[in-house]
């Protein structure tokens, strides 16, 4: 093994902090020192998370596609005027809702694009009618971008929006529009989107109104590793102060369908080689993360299946409707059933457990 790697590897073992240097140090590792990484990780992973996997039971319901940005890795969203705009109405809410009940979900997550037309009013409105269907759900909704672009519209403070999401029946909050929080690349990439500063004071506004909210980062596009670490150490930094992070999600470009790639600005999303060092740098870096999740959505079972031995410990949700991936090209995204996800863990000798959203046993 390379001595830098095993220096860094043998010091996180006996409980050094690792800093900014040391991380990037280790997602530049090319030959096979990657599988020393993801076995430390896995070591981190089982002292922090223990040996289950676990999974939610949970189905999304996009709202519309029809969205006021138009950002460059998006192959969802749709301007007025093109083929394919939807935009559900309370009737159709609530059945996809009472579909979810009668799923046996205890998650409905709902995340769309900046409808012209929605205000905060808007967003309060389908939690209101989310509950009415499907009482008792666990609802996970909403983002920084989605709580500003409400705050604007409705001439509102962030918090004023937020207060009123939580009270309307938001349970805990999306981490994404983060996509990688440094702001260069925010702008070649997702530029009409919030700044790096707006979205770490929503998501911490979030936090100290109790509406907890996962983490999240895109990778594979055409950010540097450089960037990757900045983006994890402004996480780590949030929960240093919050603890408002329920778990940590990777999520690897989708590349075929965007603006972005087909321009040649970005890449053909990361390797496996990157998506296997992302979650094990993660799980090293971000120490005070239990939870760290496979997006098989993003990566497909095989990987997401390396990934739970490389520090991950949960495999995220059944889904039952997905359209944000596969809109950007992704194929088999739609629903993971328990079985599959049960052979999966036992082919790596570990229980498969089903847990709430915010990580509590069934």
């Amino acid at each position: 093994m390379d001595t830098d790697v095993k220096r860094v590897l043998d010091d996180v073992r006996g409980g050094h902090r690792m800093n900014a240097e040391e991380a990037l140090l280790l997602f530049s590792v090319q030959d096979r020192d990657v599988w020393e990484i993801a076995s430390a990780a896995d070591e981190m992973r089982e002292q922090r998370a223990g040996t289950a996997i676990t999974y939610v039971r949970n189905q999304n319901i996009n709202v519309t596609n029809l969205c006021v940005n138009a950002c460059g890795f998006c192959g969802y969203s749709k301007k007025p005027g093109e083929e394919g705009i939807y935009f559900h109405d309370k009737a159709e809410i609530q059945r996809r809702a009472a579909l979810a009940t009668e799923r046996e979900c205890t998650e409905i997550c709902t995340v769309s694009g900046l409808h012209p037309d929605f205000s905060a009013q808007s967003y309060t409105d389908v939690y209101r009618w989310i509950h009415e269907a499907a009482p008792g759900v666990h609802l996970h909704a909403s983002n920084p971008m989605e709580v500003a672009y409400a705050a604007r519209k409705s001439g509102m403070s962030t918090v004023e929006v937020l207060e009123a999401m939580k009270e309307a029946g938001l349970n805990s909050m999306c981490g994404t529009a983060a996509e990688i929080l440094v702001d260069d690349v925010r702008q070649v990439i997702c530029k009409e989107k919030i700044p790096t500063k707006e979205w770490v004071r929503i998501i911490t506004e979030a936090h100290g109104l109790g509406i907890p909210s996962t983490a999240t980062i895109m990778y594979g596009h055409c950010e540097s590793e450089k960037d990757r670490v900045a983006h994890l150490a402004i996480l780590r930094d949030i929960q240093d102060e919050t603890n408002g992070f329920t778990e940590f999600v990777p999520l690897s470009f989708i590349h075929m369908n965007t603006p972005i790639y087909r321009q040649g600005t970005a890449r053909a999303g990361a390797t496996g080689r990157e998506d296997h060092l992302m979650v094990a740098v993660s799980r090293l870096f971000l120490d005070n993360f239990k939870n760290i999740q496979v997006s098989w959505v993003k990566e497909g079972i095989k990987m997401a299946q390396l990934g739970l031995i490389a520090g991950a410990n949960d495999l995220g949700g059944t889904v039952f409707e997905e359209s944000i991936s596969k809109g950007a090209g992704a194929t088999n995204t739609d629903y993971l059933d328990p079985k599959e996800m049960q052979r999966i863990a036992q082919d790596i000798g570990r229980p498969l457990r089903r847990r709430t959203t915010l990580y509590k046993l069934v």
